[in-house]
């Protein structure tokens, strides 16, 4: 008889390793600085306000380009589907 395996414990994350090597660079503070910018221009258009569970989403992908035309309102669920697949180092198939 076969005895069930115990399930593994999930690896936990580590914030303050995730912030030193991602979100503390200079790019990404930008950036952030950028999409807060953004919810910003649609808030004082009256098209977002806090905790309606919409997202602003930039229509290029690209962060920095605040242009109206560039924004849109989407529901928070559906912006991150749009998001781009993204792929770790190890995930990637050498050929």
């Amino acid at each position: 008889m076969l005895t069930p395996k115990k399930p593994t414990a999930a690896k936990k994350r580590n914030y303050r390793k995730e912030y030193d090597d991602y979100h503390a660079k200079p790019a990404q503070k930008t950036n952030r600085a950028a999409r807060n910018a953004a919810r910003a221009i649609m808030a004082s258009k009256g098209k977002v306000t806090k905790r309606d569970g919409k997202d602003v989403h930039h229509k290029d992908m690209n962060p920095r380009n605040n242009s109206p035309k560039n924004l849109q309102v989407t529901s928070a669920s559906s912006n991150r589907k749009k998001q781009p697949k993204r792929f770790s180092k190890r995930s990637v198939k050498k050929v």
